[in-house]
């Protein structure tokens, strides 16, 4: 066995801040607001409306008010909008994860920043700085691309970082403004489906190495999971108006047909089965693919009960999503010493992450 699966020698997760943009509008609200916008294009606005409730979400967060969206018309003043909005909801969701943890911005060592709905040189954790007062010698990873799988990919990269230095304290900053890549002109079936799915938020995630002497659950070891020749399987063309999305129906047949085989290898290789997992903190893909993560790994009926309520109440937040049912979980008075979990998450790639917890 190697050092991974020690849990003592492991890595833990201690908070997770997550944070909401101000402003809210329900399912109902959202689809008038797409009938007015696609009913010049005679789009069949029935099948807009079956698709936006088939999704299970009940509304979303949004970063900017409902009426500011429309004079948007360039990608530039979409993504000056999403620099603007992620530093404030950053600095937000950094400071509520600090401040649970019981630290400053001046004890973290590295900050993993993830996201794939804007893009900003300098990164976001770089603003951030100057606004949080991070120490001169903090390190910075930003990870741009991974979509919704880096919320998961974000904690292992951490985790593989805080082996190396087990006195460090590491973030992972997710903060993803999925409404502000909406592409107006675009009437495809993908897009209709995103623009009823995504919502807007962030989350940010403290992580210290073995040799603080904290609470929370040892992260004792994670894999990586790329599945060939499935670029075309999710993901953005970057087009002049900005990022459009691409999102094939192989996504949930995708996640039914391989994540029994990669979930039970990974616990194999630390001696475990699936029914020694008390704890499943799986992302908000959709219905399809919570329904394909539940039938594939037959897992019993409340098993992603939180996965299920996150999607219903704020839409999927791409790699936030996945860190917003983990801060839940963490809080919840259910997880015992001892147990066992199991973070996942899918993005584009087509690939997967895979993280074994234990209390």
């Amino acid at each position: 066995m190697h050092s991974a699966s020690s849990p003592a020698l492991s890595p833990h997760i201690r908070t997770v801040g997550r944070a909401l943009p101000p402003h809210y509008a329900s399912q109902e609200q959202l689809i008038g607001a797409f009938r007015e916008l696609w009913a010049q294009k005679h789009f069949n606005l029935e099948r807009l409306e079956d698709l936006h409730r088939a999704v299970n979400v009940s509304g979303r967060f949004l970063a900017l008010p409902i009426e500011e969206y429309a004079p948007l018309t360039s990608f530039q003043q979409r993504n000056d909008a999403w620099i603007r909005a992620s530093v404030e909801l950053g600095e937000q969701v950094v400071r509520q994860a600090l401040d649970k943890a019981g630290l400053t911005p001046k004890d973290v060592d590295h900050v993993f920043f993830v996201t794939v709905t804007g893009l900003a040189v300098p990164s976001i954790e770089a603003r951030l700085a100057n606004r949080l007062g991070f120490r001169r010698d903090f390190r910075r990873t930003p990870l741009f691309g991974l979509g919704c799988v880096a919320g998961a990919a974000g904690v292992a990269r951490a985790v593989d970082y805080l082996r190396a230095y087990p006195r460090h304290t590491a973030l992972v900053l997710a903060v993803e403004l999925c409404s502000l890549t909406l592409q107006r002109e675009d009437l495809s079936i993908p897009n209709i489906i995103a623009s009823g799915l995504f919502g807007d938020g962030a989350a940010c995630a403290v992580l210290q190495g073995a040799e603080v002497s904290a609470p929370g659950p040892r992260v004792v070891d994670s894999r990586s999971v790329f599945y060939p020749d499935t670029e075309r399987v999710m993901g953005w063309d970057i087009v002049d108006s900005g990022f459009k999305v691409v999102l094939s129906a192989k996504v949930p047949v995708l996640v039914r047909d391989n994540v029994r085989d990669d979930v039970d290898t990974f616990l194999a290789s630390h001696g475990l089965r699936r029914s020694d997992i008390r704890h499943w903190v799986a992302h908000t893909g959709g219905p399809k693919v919570l329904q394909a993560f539940e039938q594939s790994l037959e897992l019993p009926a409340a098993a992603l009960t939180r996965s299920w309520a996150s999607l219903k109440e704020v839409g999927n937040l791409s790699s936030a999503s996945v860190l917003f049912v983990l801060g839940e979980t963490l809080e919840s008075q259910e997880p015992q010493p001892g147990d066992w979990g199991v973070l996942m998450a899918m993005g584009p790639g087509f690939c997967a992450e895979l993280v074994l917890l234990r209390w």
